[in-house]
Order: C-alpha cells, then sequence, then structure tokens
C-alpha cells in the first residue's frame, strides 16, 4: 500500500469533509445573505419548506427570509452577523448542528445592539444539496453599547475603504477586486 491508496476509509472521511464543507458554506450563504440584503443568497441556505424560529419573528424560510432583511433595513443603518464555534454531526443524507453566532447592529434610533446565541440547524442534503431543513436560533444575551469616539486623525481615513453597502453595489461583490487609488 502506498501513501496515496485511497483506503475505504479515508474515501469515507473525504466524503464526511465534503459534506462538512458544503454545510458551512451554507452558513456563510445565509450570513452574507442577511449582511448584504441578498434575498436570493439568503434563502438558498434552506431548502424551500424549511422553518426558521428566531425567536421575534419565525416562518418558512422565504417569509423569514423578507421579515430578516425588512427589519434590519428599517430598524438598523448597518449590521453584522458573526459565525464562530461550528460542529455537526453527519447521519447520512441529515445532519444536525450547533453553531455560535455574534451579531452587531447600529440602530437607526439609540445605541448599537451586540447579541451573543447559538443556531441550531437540521441539516438535509436533498438531490445533493446541503441546505437548512430547520432552525432554531438560541438567544443567548443582548446588550446597547456605547459608542466609543474615533480619534480625529483616524476620522477621515477609518472609513476610506467603504461604506459598507447593503446590497450588490458592496465591494465584496466587486469581481475583479482591483485597487481604486
Amino acid at each position: 500500500m502506498t501513501e496515496a491508496t485511497l483506503t475505504p476509509d479515508l474515501v469515507q472521511f473525504i466524503r464526511e469533509q465534503k459534506d462538512r464543507q458544503e454545510i458551512w458554506d451554507c452558513l456563510l450563504r445565509y450570513t452574507r445573505g442577511v449582511d448584504r440584503h441578498d434575498h436570493a443568497l439568503m434563502v438558498s441556505a434552506y431548502h424551500p419548506d424549511a422553518y426558521d424560529e428566531h425567536g421575534v419573528a419565525e416562518g418558512l424560510a422565504d417569509d423569514f427570509c423578507k421579515w430578516a432583511i425588512g427589519w434590519h433595513g428599517e430598524f438598523q443603518t448597518k449590521h453584522q452577523h458573526i459565525i464562530t464555534n461550528h460542529t455537526v454531526e453527519l447521519d447520512g443524507d441529515t445532519a444536525h448542528g450547533e453553531t455560535y453566532y455574534i451579531f452587531w447592529g447600529e440602530n437607526r434610533q439609540g445605541p448599537p445592539q451586540l447579541s451573543f446565541g447559538r443556531y441550531i440547524d437540521r441539516y438535509e442534503k436533498r438531490d445533493g444539496k446541503w441546505a437548512i431543513a430547520h432552525r432554531v436560533c438560541v438567544n443567548e444575551a443582548t446588550f446597547n453599547q456605547e459608542a466609543m469616539p474615533i480619534p480625529a486623525e483616524w476620522a477621515e481615513k477609518i472609513f476610506s475603504t467603504g461604506p459598507s453597502r447593503r446590497d450588490k453595489q458592496d465591494i465584496s461583490y466587486r469581481r475583479p477586486l482591483t485597487r481604486t487609488a
């Protein structure tokens, strides 16, 4: 047996890693979609009949995504959904995951919001595509923040690479990414 031999356990490992990566990519479609107000991208993280229980809102995937983007647009000027620790248990074409999140939002009225919690998800692989079949968002804590003043010498430069946009005009959609100077 050589180092390049694909043993059955190695083939199984590669399949599992591929599934795990596709599930992680699903989570990133969700966070990028909601933060860029890209409904098509956000809803692509779900199967069409998926259900999302977010506490403050719940419903079928398409309805929930419309609500979430609308809520953020109405009440916040910018926001970020950041995902961190992630575990997933694979069981054939079904998987269960727990993903920690941090949420920050600059509110139109009042101080910025900082929240922490977990997404508890059931994923299903249908027609070769992993997506969320059911989500429960467990909100652990929410805080209001006091903004820190920016030093005058930084004020012009700190936001010179922005502004952050919540649409496809955001710099993250620019292809190819090139220097603008």
